[in-house]
């Protein structure tokens, strides 16, 4: 068909998804086809405008490296990213549960850019932030089904940036900081120290921050630690903790907040801690339980 009016021309492209052997490709495709054609009809776009999409796509491309993805950056400034980590956490304990409500599970979040395959194991009661700038924090909680029970040897893969909101990643040369894997004891308890993270803007000095300008909107997220949470025979999450009355707490630049995920951190006095050891200068403490789906068999 040689289409004759901008409605003819949405057909004669879907018509060309008729030789697609994959289904869901064929699906995916054509929803996105109808969605742009849709999109392009209802702001009457320009030539020189959609020339200036161009080029800001392509500077995106342009934009990334081995340690800087621009894409998801895009996708996280847009809700894309929390978009897609809603409906596969739903997915997954729809599939998954057996008898349990989604909303007992931990809430999930963006795994964000910044997440360093390989982080080391560590005992429990570890300090794996060993000379990062920043407030000292002793995490602690317990990991459970939604039933209660406690998961022992379940896995916290744990990262975050410094006090002054800069991660290991974006130093030149640095090694890995402020990163470990620690396993829950018997009871499904874990404990560990870090530092309170600090809040701090996504890149803004590529297309994606010229973007943001343009919208008039900020680019900071607001203090959190992240974490993967996993154990065998269990859906597992990525999710953060978020430092409760942090700036930008209600207005995150990649939209990841969650209420069930913010967590009040209690200041100390220099002294003995709840793991019994010394501190020589004042220390904060969060506390948080985790909650896993089972995995239907």
């Amino acid at each position: 068909m040689n289409p004759s009016n901008e409605n003819e021309l949405t057909l004669a492209v879907l018509e060309r998804l008729e030789g697609a052997t994959d289904p869901r490709f064929a699906q995916i495709m054509a929803s996105l086809i109808k969605h742009l054609h849709a999109f392009l009809r209802d702001v009457d776009l320009k030539p020189d405008e959609w020339m200036n999409g161009i080029q800001f796509l392509t500077a995106v491309g342009q934009a990334c490296t081995d340690k800087r993805q621009e894409f998801i950056l895009l996708s996280d400034t847009l809700g894309a990213s929390m978009m897609v980590v809603m409906l596969d956490q739903a997915r997954a304990l729809a599939q998954g549960r057996t008898g349990a409500k989604a909303t007992e599970a931990t809430e999930a979040t963006v795994q964000g850019p910044y997440y360093w395959e390989g982080a080391p194991e560590q005992p429990l009661g570890a300090n794996i932030a060993e000379g990062v700038a920043g407030e000292p924090t002793f995490y602690s909680g317990r990991i459970t089904d939604t039933s209660g029970k406690p998961l022992q040897g379940a896995l916290l893969d744990i990262w975050s940036g410094d006090g002054e909101g800069n991660y290991d990643m974006q130093i030149e040369g640095a090694e890995m900081a402020a990163r470990a894997r620690i396993r829950t004891d018997e009871q499904g308890r874990y404990w560990y120290w870090s530092i309170q993270p600090s809040y701090y803007p996504v890149p803004v000095d590529g297309p994606v921050g010229r973007m943001l300008g343009g919208m008039g909107r900020h680019p900071n997220r607001p203090g959190h630690i992240h974490m993967m949470v996993s154990a065998p025979g269990h859906v597992p999450v990525t999710t953060h903790l978020f430092v409760a009355n942090s700036p930008y707490i209600d207005s995150d630049a990649v939209f990841g907040v969650r209420p069930s995920l913010i967590v009040d951190y209690e200041k100390h006095p220099a002294g003995k801690a709840p793991d019994g050891r010394v501190m020589d200068q004042p220390y904060w403490s969060a506390h948080y339980d985790f909650c896993l789906a089972p995995r239907q068999a």
